[in-house]
């Protein structure tokens, strides 16, 4: 990989079709997570820009929400096209925003067109419904879904392109303008996206993109022209926004963080579900990741074969450089993260928990973590509860169905769980009982666009994907027409 490869773009405010290369909101220094080096200047949004995109979003809005459901799709369907087509870009810039490597973020390019792609078809399908009966009521009733006019979205660091994916879409599909607030810690794949929408042919104001801090998402939900806020990111940040939503009753739609139970039961594909236990816990995004597995509960008969089996692939995973190809995980997104996992490394050995493989920082450039596995740990301890967001995985052992159930509902996340078993019945007996958003048996996370992703409690409310998806963008009318 040459240097002129590793070379960040250039990052500019994205604000009603027009590039500003300077916000109110000054500059940040990104820093390389990969070599802990500073790497490009990138400016930030304040008050003034927030105001400036909002308004160009909320003027847009009025033509766009006439705008053919069919135009509406073809350009989707267009960005789709060329999201695929930048696939290679979309690549090495993920590596550049928080160190995903390559060999990992080659796959979310064809997922973010395919959610895009899906989105394309839904915008010449919404409808409403007639009610009641004309003949005996006397009255025509009918139902309008409608679009809410300018949408907040804010996401977080860990997946940029994909989160624009999962959200933007669905947004405009349904007749909605966007303004979006990347994290200020990965603003390259945002900046290539943007070339796109335009290259696309999308109408200055429909999409508008603006890194900042937590101080310019705050005025983005504040602002009285946004009518919905859709937001990725951690609990306490969301619980602040919901605050700022309720005073003048703002939905949110809000996908949190995880403490997914991976339940593997005797009779379970071992070579499977070790493979899923590990690679969404402590490979891919290094563990930076809401919906991965990061708590292993393990039937008695097969826990000791699967502690061997996690041990030595913890061991021997390939961390370093994200851009070489033998690589499968990378950094962390910062030295706060470090610090951070660390700590909490730390205080699951003095809690008891006994640490199988890894624990340490690896002694490179850059914000590197062993891929860390615990055994013999607390269900009531900091470990079993909170999100590390890191390389750490928790492995437990029970010896019956209904302990299983308990130990994965015992969080206060829910938001996926997974059941390896090849009992048909069991899987679904035990999918019934899970408290999650989601329960993938047999399956990894995989962001299928066709079915609703989001939790509940700390993970969250409301939906994306699906037509659920969709939905969070309409509001539903009712009309009444005297006959």
């Amino acid at each position: 990989m040459s240097d002129l490869d590793r070379n960040p773009p250039k990052v500019h405010l994205r604000i009603n079709g027009e590039r500003l290369d300077a916000g109110s909101g000054g500059t940040y220094d990104h820093i390389s997570p990969a070599t802990g080096q500073v790497d490009a200047t990138i400016p930030l949004a304040d008050k003034n820009e927030i105001d400036l995109a909002v308004t160009a979003a909320h003027n847009a809005f009025q033509s766009w929400k006439r705008t053919p459901p069919a135009v509406r799709r073809e350009l989707l369907v267009k960005l789709a096209g060329l999201i695929e087509a930048n696939a290679s870009e979309f690549g090495r810039l993920g590596v550049l925003d928080n160190g995903t490597p390559m060999t990992v973020g080659s796959a979310f390019p064809s997922l973010s067109a395919e959610w895009t792609r899906y989105y394309a078809g839904w915008a010449d399908k919404i409808q409403g419904d007639l009610t009641g009966n004309p003949v005996q009521d006397g009255e025509l009733g009918y139902t309008l879904a409608q679009p809410y006019g300018v949408v907040g979205i804010i996401i977080t660091w860990n997946g940029p392109l994909i989160s624009l994916a999962m959200k933007i879409p669905a947004a405009v599909a349904a007749g909605n303008t966007v303004v979006v607030k990347p994290s200020e810690l990965t603003p390259f794949s945002g900046e290539l996206f943007m070339d796109l929408v335009e290259e696309a042919g999308f109408p200055p104001g429909v999409i508008n993109l603006l890194p900042g801090t937590a101080e310019a998402g705050a005025q983005l939900v504040g602002h009285p022209l946004v009518k919905k806020i859709t937001f990725t990111g951690g609990p306490a940040t969301a619980s602040k926004i919901l605050a700022a939503c309720a005073a003048d009753m703002k939905p949110a739609v809000l996908e949190l963080g995880g403490k997914s139970a991976n339940i593997v039961f005797p009779d379970a594909d071992l070579d499977s579900a070790c493979e899923i236990g590990t690679t969404y816990s402590l490979m891919a995004l290094s563990g930076q990741g809401c919906a991965f597995a990061t708590r292993m509960i393990v039937h008695e008969d097969v826990y000791d074969d699967v502690v061997a089996r996690v041990k030595m692939v913890a061991e021997n995973i390939p961390v370093g450089d994200p851009f070489d190809p033998a690589v499968v995980s990378g950094p962390v997104i910062n030295e706060a993260a470090v610090d951070r996992i660390l700590s909490m490394i730390e205080r699951a050995k003095e809690q008891g928990s006994t640490l199988l493989a890894g624990g340490n920082r690896i002694a490179r450039e850059g914000f590197f973590i062993e891929p860390t596995v615990f055994t013999d740990v607390d269900p009531d301890s900091e470990l079993a509860q909170n999100e590390v967001f890191g390389p750490v995985l928790a492995i437990f052992k029970f010896s019956t169905e209904e302990e299983a159930i308990e130990l994965a509902n015992g969080t206060r996340y829910a938001l996926s769980s997974y059941v390896q078993t090849k009992d048909l019945d069991r899987a679904v007996r035990v999918a019934a009982e899970l408290d999650a958003g989601e329960t993938l048996v047999n399956g990894a996370m995989n962001l299928q666009v066709g079915r609703p992703f989001g939790g509940f409690g700390l993970s969250g409310m409301g939906k994306e994907g699906g037509r659920q998806g969709i939905e969070e963008f309409l509001r539903t009318r009712a009309v009444g027409i005297k006959l």
